[in-house]
C-alpha cells in the first residue's frame, strides 16, 4: 500500500445546526487521482475546506502528507483550483500574475519574484497552454483556459496535492482534455489529486478511484464499484441511466 497524501478520520463539520459532514473518513493515496462524488449539498465543498484547513472539524482529525493542513498550507504543499463562481474575474490582475501567486509561499515577505519564480511560472504557463495569454487580464478567458490558468498556479507553486472543485464545469472539451492529461502526468510524476465532479460519464477514464459522498462517506472503490446503479441511487435518488446529468 502506498503512503496516504490525505487522511480524513471521523470528520464532523456544523455550520449552526446543520450537519455539513457526518464522521467522514477518507484516504487518498500517493500518485493517485481519487474522484468525489455526490449531489449539491452533500458536503464536497465542506470535505475541501476541511482538508485544506480553512475550516476545522468539531470532531476528527485531518492529514495532509502527514501534516496538520495549516502546515500543508504553509509548506504549498497543497493547491486549490476553485469553482468558477468563487473567483472575482473583474479583479484587474493578469493570467501570469495569477499564477505567480502560487510561488508566493517560496518568496519573502516583500514578494520579490526571484529568476526561479519567474522560469516556474513560464513552465506552468506553458503546460497549460496560456502562455500566449499571459498579460491578458484573467476574466477576459473563456472558462476553459480560466481553469487551465489555476491548474497553472498549482503547477507554479510545486504543490505535491491538488484539490480541484468542479474544474470541468462549462468547460470546453479541448480544455477538459489537456487538464485530464495534465492531472495524469501530475500524479505520474507522484503528485496526487483529489476533483469533485459531476461528469460521471468521464469518470472511469479520469480517475483512480471515487468516494460517494452524502455528508459521510458512502462508498469508497472504484468508479466502476461506485457508478454501479444500485451504488448511485444511494446517493442520488436518480434513474441511474441519467447519471451524468446535473
Amino acid at each position: 500500500m502506498r503512503e496516504s497524501a490525505i487522511e480524513v478520520t471521523n470528520a464532523t463539520v456544523h455550520y449552526g445546526s446543520v450537519l455539513a459532514l457526518d464522521r467522514a473518513s477518507l484516504r487518498v493515496e500517493q500518485g493517485s487521482i481519487c474522484a468525489l462524488v455526490g449531489m449539491n449539498g452533500s458536503g464536497k465543498s465542506t470535505l475541501f475546506k476541511t482538508i485544506m484547513g480553512l475550516i476545522k472539524p468539531d470532531t476528527g482529525t485531518v492529514k495532509v502528507n502527514q501534516m496538520d493542513p495549516q502546515q500543508a498550507r504553509r509548506n504549498a504543499a497543497i493547491g486549490y483550483v476553485p469553482q468558477n463562481e468563487s473567483v472575482d474575474w473583474n479583479f484587474p490582475i493578469s493570467v501570469r500574475d495569477v499564477v505567480m501567486t502560487g510561488r508566493y509561499g517560496s518568496m519573502g515577505w516583500m514578494r520579490r519574484a526571484r529568476k526561479a519564480d519567474h522560469a516556474a511560472v513560464d513552465e506552468a504557463l506553458a503546460r497549460v497552454g496560456l502562455s500566449k495569454q499571459a498579460q491578458r487580464q484573467i476574466g477576459q478567458l473563456s472558462g476553459g483556459q480560466k481553469k487551465r490558468a489555476f491548474v497553472a498556479r498549482c503547477i507554479a507553486q510545486e504543490a505535491k496535492i491538488m484539490l480541484l472543485d468542479e474544474p470541468f464545469a462549462g468547460v470546453d472539451k479541448r480544455s477538459e482534455a489537456m487538464i485530464t492529461t495534465l492531472l495524469k502526468e501530475i500524479t505520474n510524476e507522484g503528485g496526487s489529486v483529489l476533483i469533485s465532479t459531476h461528469d460521471l460519464h468521464a469518470l472511469p477514464d479520469l480517475a483512480d478511484e471515487a468516494i460517494l459522498l452524502m455528508t459521510k462517506v458512502l462508498m469508497h472503490g472504484t468508479p466502476q464499484v461506485v457508478l454501479r446503479p444500485e451504488n448511485l441511487a444511494l446517493a442520488f435518488g436518480l434513474d441511474p441511466m441519467k447519471r451524468g446529468e446535473k
